[in-house]
């Protein structure tokens, strides 16, 4: 870290820049507007307003931070199909794994079936499946890549054949490769290509967009960590230096989308953190994905609620992700979750044709 570490967090969000030229700005090009930042400076904080920016945007780390939030991010053209950026859209997770911490293995063996949930997936409003072959659940058993490769490769094809949009959910580079040749647009790794020496030549080879994850020891698995004194601040200068060092192997910045990475190697306190400050990561200048759905923390307050039992708090920390900017959402109700981004979307649609 810089001996001066600067950092800008959008805050101040407004119902609609109606009647308020100069006085706020766009969100990456999406539906929220904002008045205000947060500057982070080491341990020192302070709001800027957006109408007295002038100042602040002298220094060249400030202008570059405010240059990369606002600017919007363009949509990813995957053959037929189109991700846009301009709102939150939702990627339905889909296992193909015996032991799944969320589904208990219900597709495992089984490509038709598993096939025929991520059509429903997608007919339910996913604009992208995200298929996964090996857990990344806390102690779980690292998968041979041939297996993996078996797994989710039929599946695949039958989505690709559907017309269904597809991110690979793999830290493998024979993974990657097996599952972009069968129709897969996307990886998705939660070592963000750390893991697998071969991995980042894959995806610079291939030239398809790329979902980074922060986790604290990605080559040694997604759980690690010794804690963090500022855990907003240094996920976000850890995926900084991961996103130049992806570009510098090849990777197009425009096809790179962020992931902080939730409950991998973080406590429930650090990810509390990590969702009240998502506003921060758009200083990165890419999409950013939250993965939040029924993940750990919500049993932890919620009186130890099973899994199956978190679609509430699921929903509530993809609303605070949508609060925030954040323009993908990955989660297991698909259904649910849509339909609260439609309600969203509604209420910024009025908002924005005034009062």
């Amino acid at each position: 870290m810089p001996a001066t570490s600067l950092h800008l967090r959008p805050i101040q969000f407004v119902d609609t820049p109606i009647g308020r030229d100069g006085d706020v700005a766009r969100l990456a090009g999406g539906m929220l507007w904002f008045a205000a930042y947060e500057l982070i400076e080491d341990d020192r904080r302070r709001t800027v307003a957006i109408a007295d920016l002038d100042t602040l945007l002298a220094d060249e780390r400030a202008a570059k931070l405010h240059a990369a939030i606002t600017t919007p991010r363009a949509p990813l053209v995957l053959g037929e199909r189109t991700l846009r950026f301009d709102q939150p859209s939702v990627a339905g997770i889909l296992n193909v794994t015996p032991d799944s911490f969320s589904d208990g293995g219900t597709h495992h063996e089984d490509p038709a079936a598993a096939a025929s949930a991520g059509v429903a997936l997608a007919a339910a409003g996913a604009a992208l499946i995200d298929l996964g072959g090996e857990s990344t659940r806390p102690g779980a058993a690292t998968v041979w890549e041939g297996d993996e490769i078996s797994r989710v490769v039929p599946v695949i094809e039958r989505l690709a054949r559907s017309g269904t949009l597809v991110s690979i959910d793999t830290r493998k580079a024979a993974v990657m490769e097996a599952a972009l040749a069968a129709g897969a647009a996307i990886v998705n790794d939660v070592s963000a290509l750390l893991w697998d020496d071969r991995a980042l030549e894959v995806v610079a080879k291939a030239g398809c967009p790329v979902v980074l994850m922060h986790s604290p020891e990605p080559s040694k698995g997604p759980h690690g960590g010794s804690g963090y004194q500022d855990v907003v601040v240094e996920v976000f200068d850890w995926l900084e230096d991961r996103i130049a060092a992806v570009v510098a192997g090849g990777v197009d910045r425009a096809r790179i989308i962020v992931d902080p990475g939730i409950g991998f190697g973080k406590s429930l306190s650090d990810n509390l953190a990590l969702i009240n400050g998502l506003a921060l990561f758009h200083g990165l200048g890419c999409p950013i994905l939250l993965g939040a759905s029924r993940k750990r923390m919500i049993g932890a307050l919620s009186n130890e609620a099973p899994v199956g039992e978190r679609l509430g708090g699921s929903v509530a920390l993809a609303m605070a992700g949508i609060a925030a900017g954040v323009q993908l959402l990955r989660v297991h109700d698909v259904a649910e979750t849509v339909q609260a981004v439609r309600v969203w979307r509604g209420l910024r649609d009025r908002a924005l044709v005034g009062r």
